[in-house]
């Protein structure tokens, strides 16, 4: 049986991570490896209803704590539910984001303590971790830019402030500087046809190891 993998897309909202991971998903298929594709927060259904309240622009008065608890408490389960029994299983999970943005948004960008972010983390993974994180970096003004233009209301962390956005960002590139073997950032302002051509490079290197 071949060995079970985690790939994580993840990045500046409206970097293009949903046009990616099509792009993975046939990609994928060509090769025949079977794979999981799923999201965070979300994943299953606890998760799912855990996702329709962390987004809802009509919770604007949400703690930052209740927040961040409320992400691993989707984590937890996502990683319990539906990961963790695929990865065993010998399928590659390809997941929209991950426990890399929880210490972007909630530790660099809210200003919570690492220390608790580390924790709660490591609690909801029970010892799991992708093998990758594909990181796609845009810019936040061009980001908000792509996400408006496709007409969509604009989600509970969309609308936070730029310095939010930009403070989310330098805890995605920090991450990636601090552990070089887990993460790769991809340019994401380049085009798209080159953006695919990278991350599909980087999820052969992880599928073949």
């Amino acid at each position: 049986m071949k060995k079970g993998r985690m790939i994580v897309v993840d990045g500046s909202n409206g970097a293009g991570k949903t046009t990616v991971i099509e792009a993975i998903r046939d990609h994928l298929q060509h090769v025949n490896r079977e794979t999981v594709f799923t999201r965070e927060p979300g994943g299953t259904p606890i998760g799912e209803k855990i996702r329709e309240i962390l987004l809802s622009p009509e919770a604007g008065e949400m703690a930052d704590v209740t927040e961040l608890m409320l992400f691993a408490a989707a984590r937890a389960q996502h990683v319990r539910e539906k990961i963790m029994p695929a990865v065993e299983a010998g399928k590659v999970v390809v997941s929209d984001r991950f426990d890399s943005a929880t210490v972007s948004f909630q530790h660099y960008a809210r200003g919570l303590p690492l220390e608790l972010i580390t924790t709660l983390n490591e609690i909801a993974v029970d010892g799991l971790k992708p093998d990758m994180t594909i990181i796609l970096d845009l810019d936040p003004e061009a980001g908000l830019v792509r996400v408006g233009s496709r007409g969509d209301d604009l989600d509970r962390l969309e609308k936070e402030k730029l310095d939010f956005l930009h403070k989310a960002r330098d805890g995605y590139l920090g991450q990636a500087k601090a552990s070089p073997d887990n993460f790769v950032v991809i340019d994401a302002s380049q085009s798209l046809d080159n953006v695919i051509s990278e991350v599909l490079s980087v999820v052969d290197q992880v599928i073949e190891a």
